[in-house]
């Protein structure tokens, strides 16, 4: 994550050029075993930049005072070489930090999932997405939005569009990954992941049929707020079973909702997982 003076995250919101940012891993590290070496980096492009490679190795610098939203604590500093590049690039004092899996406890910023744990995200560690909600927004757009402006982790293929709303579990692979609450859109998707340009859509049209006020007209109190794809949780993974997620495989739908007054949008009186 890369952190301001202050030790403030700094995401495309407020920096929409991170957008521009590319990242590559070695194919090894998407094993559920590996573990990196000396010679194992994350490569780290941007325009008019030179490669930066960052050491997978834990580093044994500690940067405190980092916050992400609610949470503050200590985090992995990955370096002087590192935090030039990211100055430079971004024009403001900047370092990339590392979470730290050792020792910081991050729980999900939501009362819905509280018993599990985050890094450096947002909000859940999983987002759900399919191709076909996508498509049936851009319907309505005269330019077509992509798929990445998003920022879903889980995408689907092959459902009605926005089916995957009242998806309460699904299972992928022998993974089960329970529903939290549907994704109330910031900024981001309007910033096209292309060239970092910032405009008023998908955000303008996703208002006509997507707020909170469509979707649950009956709820005493709306938060005007849209809403496409849908957080989830993993709720049997262990790094033990090595099971991993591939393209390709096949989701299964476990529970689903049969309406949105009874999913959870964000502000609505759900119950939280293991309430009975």
């Amino acid at each position: 994550m890369v952190i301001n003076s202050k030790g403030r995250m700094y995401t495309q919101r407020v920096q929409p050029k991170l957008a521009l940012i590319q990242v590559d891993l070695p194919p090894e590290a998407f094993s559920p075993a590996w573990m990196p070496n000396q010679t194992s980096f994350l490569v780290i492009n941007g325009p008019g930049m030179n490669a930066l490679k960052i050491p997978l190795v834990v580093p044994c610098a500690v940067a405190d005072g980092v916050s992400v939203w609610e949470w503050s604590g200590s985090a992995l500093d990955e370096g002087d070489e590192a935090a030039n590049w990211f100055s430079h690039y971004i024009g403001k004092p900047s370092r990339l930090v590392r979470f730290d899996e050792s020792s910081a406890y991050r729980p999900v910023n939501s009362d819905y999932a509280r018993t599990h744990t985050v890094n450096f995200t947002d909000m859940y560690p999983f987002l759900l997405l399919s191709q076909e909600s996508v498509n049936e927004l851009n319907e309505h757009l005269s330019e077509p939005v992509s798929l990445n402006r998003f920022r879903a982790n889980l995408i689907v293929d092959g459902c009605k569009p926005f089916s995957e709303d009242l998806w309460d579990e699904i299972e992928i692979n022998g993974l089960v990954f329970h529903g939290g609450e549907l994704c109330d859109r910031c900024k981001v998707p309007t910033i096209n992941q292309e060239t970092a340009e910032m405009g008023s859509e998908p955000t303008k049209t996703l208002m006509k049929f997507r707020s909170d006020k469509i979707l649950r007209p009956s709820a005493q109190k709306h938060q005007g707020k849209v809403y496409i794809g849908q957080f989830m949780v993993c709720t049997n993974y262990s790094g033990e079973t090595g099971k991993a997620i591939r393209v390709g495989d096949h989701v299964r739908v476990l529970k689903a909702f049969s309406s949105y007054d009874e999913c959870i949008i964000l502000g609505s009186p759900a119950l939280p997982f293991g309430t009975d």
